[in-house]
């Protein structure tokens, strides 16, 4: 491994104490030139202060570190493969006493040669969240490689073309960074209307940050590089005019068919996997939708075919692998500290609300009519650490917090695959360890 560093080794300490970042996100740390993700230079000033790396060995990947699994893999789908019977045992016994809900798919991929899988309730239906957002960045990179067949003119736009926010964005939650080129600095706020940014960082938003009004940016901009194709992008104000005189009808065909055609293409059933409308009030209202809903074989065939490079294209895959990179601090599944030695390609969503209720608080992520954690993960060793695998977890556990218990069955999955042997790990916690594990900001 070989992470690329910039060295400031004059800076005083004060002034790094005011530019590390609360936490990291996604992307490799050294792929700047390659993305043109500016928020990467705090992190890189930040791991190469002596004393101030926060992040753990399997976040410090390079980019040349990144390769798909499966690239050369021509054999069938994981699941027309009969089911192993090991990993089908450690299914039961992790999740026969937690709450029924519990829907989880396992492809072992360590070997392509001798691929295996299993699953537990897999194709359990429910809205994926926040998942989805790895079908809007999909569905973006399925629009780029139409208009721009060379990987160098898709590569130049993601860095270049520039968009701002406007009224597509509401009731954000999520903060992003934003880099601050005089100060050197990420500061960390929720995107606003006058915001702007490049189209990888508005990826880098979604995916990493999960920032709702990034998400819906995404679509929004694979829905006009589908429009205007080689002549994207075009000014903000033509852009706007595109929505505001296209038919409501129109724009919902068109929607459906960036983010579903790739999909289809990829060989992933659509009947199972499908995200139906955008992310914020204001962008469903400019774009109408249709329900969301994943399961977890169809999550962990995207996942799959990410590593073949069949999801668009081989550069595209390689691509959306490398903005599912984990390198923020890790929460719910991803927070299960037997993990830290490896990389994690990660995706999580939630979804909850409320009723009144004798005696019962709502909270965030402790919904009581409904309360969906859905993740999903390629998690891989560094070479000669050949462990490979893939998971989708999807729950419904009502009134409480998953994310602690989402966190052990990833310990118990990691420590099944790392020994051969069937695990069950610790289940307690302390208050501050479940504080920690569902934290995601």
């Amino acid at each position: 491994m070989n992470v690329a560093r910039v060295l400031f080794r004059s800076i005083p300490v004060a002034f790094v104490a005011m530019i590390l970042p609360a936490s990291a996100v996604g992307y490799p740390l050294d792929g700047l030139d390659e993305s043109g993700i500016r928020r990467l230079e705090g992190f890189q000033i930040a791991e190469a202060t002596p004393g101030a790396a926060r992040l753990v060995p399997g976040q410090l990947w390079s980019t040349d570190d990144i390769k798909l699994r499966l690239r050369e893999y021509d054999g069938p789908d994981f699941d027309a493969l009969q089911e192993d019977t090991q990993l089908a045992a450690f299914l039961a016994k992790a999740l026969r006493n937690r709450d029924p809900s519990y829907a989880m798919v396992l492809v072992d991929v360590s070997d392509p040669a001798s691929i295996r899988w299993a699953g537990l309730r897999p194709d359990l239906k429910q809205n994926a969240g926040s998942v989805g957002k790895l079908i809007c960045m999909a569905g973006l990179f399925h629009a780029l490689a139409g208009a721009f067949p060379d990987p160098e003119d898709r590569a130049r736009v993601l860095r270049e073309s520039v968009s701002p926010a406007g009224t597509w964005l509401s009731n954000e939650i999520h903060k992003v960074p934003k880099w601050d080129p005089v100060q050197k600095r990420n500061a960390y706020s929720t995107i606003k209307p006058g915001d702007s940014f490049r189209l990888s960082e508005w990826l880098d938003h979604a995916i990493s940050a999960s920032a709702n009004g990034a998400g819906s940016v995404v679509w929004r901009e694979a829905m006009l590089i589908r429009h205007f194709g080689s002549g994207y992008p075009k000014s903000f104000e033509e852009s706007e005019r595109f929505f505001g005189e296209t038919p409501k009808t129109k724009l919902a065909e068109l929607a459906l068919a960036v983010v579903s055609e790739p999909l289809r293409a990829a060989g992933i059933n659509t009947s199972n996997l499908q995200q139906g409308s955008f992310w914020t009030t204001l962008s469903k209202q400019k774009v109408p939708g249709t329900i969301s809903f994943a399961t977890p074989r169809e999550l962990a065939r995207l996942v799959f075919r990410i590593e073949q490079g069949r999801l668009v294209d081989e550069w595209s895959s390689l691509q959306i692998k490398k903005y599912m990179y984990l390198t923020k601090r890790r929460y719910r599944y991803a927070y299960a500290p037997e993990l830290n030695q490896h990389a994690i390609y990660f995706k999580s969503g939630s979804l909850y609300s409320c009723r009144q209720e004798d005696g019962f608080a709502c909270d965030k992520y402790m919904g009581n009519v409904r309360n969906l954690m859905n993740s999903v993960a390629s998690v891989e060793g560094q070479p000669p650490d050949k462990l490979a695998y893939i998971t989708a977890l999807m729950s419904n556990v009502l009134r409480i917090n998953s994310a602690w218990d989402h966190s052990r069955i990833a310990a118990a999955v990691h420590e099944t695959m790392r020994t051969n042997q069937v695990q069950a790990l610790r289940e307690t916690a302390s208050p501050e360890e479940m504080k920690e594990a569902g934290r995601s900001e």
